[in-house]
């Protein structure tokens, strides 16, 4: 899907600048994020988790299409959160309707890390059934 929401601010990122890692739980799956490999798809902002999820084969659900307008991409960042972008006030409106909400939570597709910490990030046990648990790296050619 992808897209913009014209009911919401647009929000500047810093582009970023090195490479780091995230990891998502439960699965405990280690993806490596480098700069130059941005934008991986059009869904959520550009190098936000949702985005580097998909990117990678991680299927996180995202109803509205990585815009902004449900909270079905609500994750919990463990660690890591202090280098990610501050949350609007769309996200936290959005994060209000999410279930198993905690002072970590996040909307994938807006939560945007700025590479200056690796991050662990869990998917809620709701989420899970949407998650692709067997990921494999590919070599490129």
């Amino acid at each position: 899907m992808g897209g913009t929401n014209p009911f919401i601010e647009a929000v500047e990122a810093t582009p970023l600048q090195q490479k780091y890692t995230i990891t998502f739980l439960p699965m405990e799956d280690r993806v490596v994020v480098e700069p130059a490999a941005l934008p991986y798809s059009r869904d959520g902002e550009v190098g936000s988790i949702l985005e580097i999820a998909l990117g990678h084969d991680f299927d996180i659900d995202h109803a509205c299409g990585g815009v902004c307008a449900c909270s079905t991409c609500h994750v919990i960042v463990r660690e890591g959160l202090e280098s990610c972008r501050e949350a609007t006030e769309d996200e936290e409106d959005q994060l209000d309707l999410a279930p198993g909400l905690t002072p970590n939570s996040r909307l994938a597709c807006q939560v945007v890390p700025d590479g200056t910490r690796d991050l662990v990030v869990e998917i809620p046990e709701w989420n899970r059934n949407h998650v692709s648990e067997g990921h494999h790296e590919t070599s490129g050619a």
